[in-house]
């Protein structure tokens, strides 16, 4: 099956000029000229979705201090595939999300672990129509390229560093916990959110 859709890394660039639209420079431009010239050369873009177990698989990442005002950009790219002891598959996304963290993160770790909590959140909603249309879920399987922030979402990282760190993101930790999230380190060259 094949559906029309933006290029989940275009998300990204919209709503960076979303965020700039009212502070346009030379480089805000620049940007759109860019993406206009991509969304013209690819005027049929198409997703391919393939048959799965219709287990939901999250592909998390962040990037620290990349916005305005010292802010930092969090994204993760939702897909149905396969369960863990089958092959896994990438499949088109039914959820990408890319949103500019409100709290300045004081490291990349604290970033990556807020990329990590947006995805989750995002997911909740889905695990439970998922498993109300008869597909059960087991722990959704949370991807990360960030050695700290998949040991502070697993509880393997000593606290005492994290105590600065925004309270909403040790939701992750609770609900690893709770068996309803597993969170796994990948390199970066393996993670589609990346």
């Amino acid at each position: 099956y094949y559906a029309r859709a933006v290029d989940p890394t275009m998300l990204h660039i919209l709503s960076t000029l979303a965020s700039a639209q009212t502070i346009g420079t030379q480089e805000t431009i620049e940007v759109m000229t860019s993406f206009l010239n991509y969304a013209a050369s690819n005027p049929d873009a198409t997703l391919r979705y393939t048959a799965s177990d219709m287990v939901l698989m999250i592909e998390s990442d962040a990037s620290y201090l990349t916005e305005p005002k010292a802010r930092s950009r969090a994204g993760g790219h939702h897909y149905l595939g396969n369960g863990p002891d089958k092959p896994p598959i990438l499949n088109g996304p039914i959820h990408n999300v890319s949103k500019v963290l409100r709290s300045v993160m004081s490291s990349a770790a604290e970033a990556e672990t807020g990329g990590i909590y947006i995805g989750g959140k995002h997911a909740c909603p889905m695990r439970v129509a998922l498993e109300e249309m008869g597909h059960p879920q087991q722990p959704t399987r949370i991807v990360t390229d960030n050695t700290n922030a998949d040991g502070i979402a697993n509880g393997t990282v000593k606290a005492k560093r994290t105590k600065a760190m925004d309270i909403r993101f040790h939701w992750v930790r609770d609900r690893v916990k709770q068996d309803q999230f597993r969170v796994l380190w990948k390199p970066g060259k393996d993670n589609y959110s990346d």
